[in-house]
């Protein structure tokens, strides 16, 4: 049982309904401050350590899905910073695993999110799965604020599964001037993440979600964290990253 005590035990039988039924649930205020400080500390790191990658290798401001002073993913973060494991292995990081893909989990993937300042570019509909080509099992996303996010700033919209027919992958084409793929180009527009610095936005890997631009004058942070309850495939016969993390529900 979690400690009433500790951020996690926000956790409720209704959010555990509420991800079963509909795809997700949102957690205000549950990262902690010193693992807040951690994640803003490697983020601007990578951030810098990217943009002088991208003038090195000539990538014209954009690499990939990253625009160079507008957006960044910035993959593989626990890699090249191994302190992170402290919150990616954390026991409200546990706890969220157990309610959403069950007793087993490994880390599959994690990555910064960053719209700066004024400048920072939409992202259109998407569901994480439309990224994995291979047949896999739905995976969990942990959206995770590290200032506090709205409209204003580009929070992410996710869309009920309920309002969007279902929790199939869906087709994705690719948008040939961001490089974004698009699954829904429907008219709903979801329900806001709005959370304070420290919030979780907890989704399946077949959610649709989005996010708009960035209007504010700071920058909007964010640390995506990926768990599976299998070990991914990738390609022929080989896999994906799987850090093992829980197994029979407990942390390994």
């Amino acid at each position: 049982m979690p400690d009433p005590n500790h951020p996690a035990s926000k956790i409720t039988a209704e959010h555990e309904q509420q991800f079963r039924e509909e795809g997700y649930f949102i957690l205000d205020h549950v990262i902690s401050e010193e693992h807040l400080e951690l994640l803003r500390r490697v983020c601007g790191e990578l951030i810098a350590e990217t943009d002088d990658q991208i003038d090195r290798e000539q990538w014209d401001q954009v690499r990939e899905i990253t625009h160079k002073g507008k957006r960044y993913f910035i993959d593989g973060a626990y890699d090249r910073r191994p302190d992170l494991g402290q919150f990616l292995f954390s026991d409200y990081m546990a706890d969220i695993c157990r309610a959403t893909i069950g007793p087993t989990a490994h880390l599959f993937k994690n990555q910064f999110v960053v719209k700066c300042a004024g400048v920072g570019m939409n992202f259109g509909w998407h569901q994480d799965s439309g990224y994995i080509p291979e047949p896999h099992s739905p995976y969990l996303s942990c959206w995770c604020a590290l200032d506090d996010v709205s409209a204003k700033n580009g929070t992410i919209d996710v869309l009920p599964w309920s309002r969007v027919g279902g929790s199939h992958i869906r087709t994705h084409t690719r948008d040939e001037n961001t490089k974004d793929l698009i699954g829904y180009v429907g008219e709903d527009p979801g329900v806001p993440v709005e959370v304070t610095a420290g919030g979780v936005a907890v989704f399946s890997s077949t959610t649709l979600h989005r996010s708009g631009a960035n209007t504010s004058d700071q920058v909007r942070r964010a640390f995506l964290a990926q768990y599976s309850p299998d070990i991914m495939p990738f390609k022929e016969g080989t896999t994906r990253q799987a850090v093992p993390f829980l197994k029979d529900g407990l942390v390994v």
